[in-house]
This record gives structure tokens, C-alpha cells and sequence, in this order.
């Protein structure tokens, strides 16, 4: 790119909101009227050269943008008065990741009419064999760390944790009403779906237990800490007269 020029990039954003504002907005209607705070990210790693990068590397800006006037409105553009910058880690990028996928399942399973082709293909996206590895490896890479002692987990560790159990939770409820939709030439299809399914739990199962007995171990031995300090506190302060 040449200095001596102006480049404008186009890119397309979506409502943004925080935890807080999403108590409050529980309907459609409400997530897509009285907009004011949106959001696009941009994928990027340390190596300034290179937007993508393996999962360890893989980072993610979200631009948050606040507008002045809500959306919809009678106009099709507004000034932005507002702007705010979150970076998220590998980690946080992988667990919104997860997140998405969950999403997707949950949306497939509780559709009305129910649409086979849909779920089964938001199943094979998770757990086929050409993709399964996306959800392994991001196990692996983030949590066997902790399964073999060379971590302590952190907040984010547990938050992952959480959501390959909503995730596999999510998947067994797909197989479940998969199975109720197919007809009689599709069970050889259902059951390896199903088998692929138990190979990958059955992956997953000791990272999970390894990063959960880690963190309950973490948690009393902070607590055991805070006690003791406490009980000498409480004996020194006996003293006191």
C-alpha cells in the first residue's frame, strides 16, 4: 500500500451487546430495534504480517462503535461518537468459537418444524472426522497443559472447560432428535454419527477431569491459605489488649 493514498475498507458490523444488556433484551424484536452499539472484529497474530496463524496464535480485535443516533432509523447512516477496543486471547478466541458452535446446535434442535438436513449437517460440522479435529485440538492445546502438571488452570481454562460440557451436552440432544427424524435408510448414517460422538467424549472426558480436579485442588489450597491467615489474625489479635 502506498502512503500517499487514502484506502477506505468495507466491512460489515452486527448489534453488540454486554451481558447486562442481553437480560433485557430476551426477545428478537428487541436484539434488532434501538441500536446503538456495534461490533466487527478482525483476526490477527503477533507476527504483524499475518492475520491468521495456528490456534495458539490466533488473536482477535473486536471495534465496538457507538452511534449517535439508534438503529433502525430514517437514515442509513449516523456519526459514530464512540469507540472501543477489546483483544482477546487465543484462549478467549477458541472458547467464542465453542460458544458459536453450541449456538448453532441449540438453534437446529429446538427449530419448529424441525428440519433434518439443517441438524444433521450442524452435526457433521462438529463432529465429522474432516472437522472433528477443530474441537480436539483446541482441547488439547489449551488444556493437556494442565493434565500433565505444567499449567494451573485460570479463569479461562475453567470457562473452556464449561463449554465443551454445554457443547457435548448440546450434541448428545442433536443425536437424540436426529434419531427421531430419520428414516429406515439413514440408520447406518445415525449410527456413526453416534460412534464418532462416543470417540470424541471419550477423547475429551480426561482433559475436562484433569482441568476440573486441578482447579477444585487450586481452590482449596487458596482457601486453606486464607484460613490460616486468618486464624492468626484472629491469635495475634488475642493479644491485643
Amino acid at each position: 500500500m502506498s502512503k500517499k493514498q487514502i484506502y477506505i475498507q468495507v466491512t460489515y458490523v452486527e448489534p453488540y451487546f454486554d451481558t447486562s444488556e442481553l437480560q433485557h433484551r430476551p426477545t428478537h424484536f428487541d436484539r434488532n430495534y434501538n441500536l446503538k452499539r456495534f461490533m466487527y472484529a478482525s483476526p490477527f497474530t503477533m507476527d504483524t504480517n499475518r492475520a491468521h496463524g495456528s490456534l495458539p496464535e490466533q488473536y482477535k480485535r473486536k471495534t465496538i462503535l457507538t452511534v449517535e443516533r439508534a438503529f433502525p432509523y430514517v437514515k442509513t447512516r449516523t456519526g459514530v461518537i464512540d469507540r472501543e477496543r477489546l483483544i482477546l486471547s487465543p484462549i478467549e478466541v477458541a472458547i467464542e468459537d465453542l460458544q458459536k458452535k453450541t449456538d448453532e446446535l441449540r438453534a437446529a434442535i429446538q427449530q419448529e418444524p424441525a428440519d433434518p438436513k439443517i441438524l444433521q449437517m450442524v452435526i457433521q460440522g462438529c463432529i465429522s472426522t474432516a472437522v472433528n479435529q477443530g474441537p480436539l485440538e483446541v482441547a488439547n492445546i489449551f488444556l493437556n497443559p494442565i493434565m500433565n502438571g505444567l499449567e494451573l488452570p485460570n479463569i479461562h481454562h475453567n470457562r473452556l472447560r464449561l463449554c465443551f460440557k454445554e457443547f457435548t451436552r448440546r450434541l448428545a440432544e442433536a443425536l437424540k432428535r436426529n434419531k427421531t427424524l430419520i428414516h429406515a435408510d439413514q440408520r447406518e448414517y445415525q449410527k456413526d454419527l453416534e460412534n464418532k460422538f462416543t470417540k470424541f467424549t471419550e477423547s475429551l472426558q480426561p482433559l475436562l477431569s484433569a482441568c476440573k480436579q486441578t482447579a477444585i485442588i487450586e481452590t482449596t489450597l487458596t482457601n486453606n491459605k486464607r484460613n490460616k491467615r486468618r486464624y492468626q489474625l484472629v491469635t495475634l489479635g488475642s493479644f491485643v489488649k
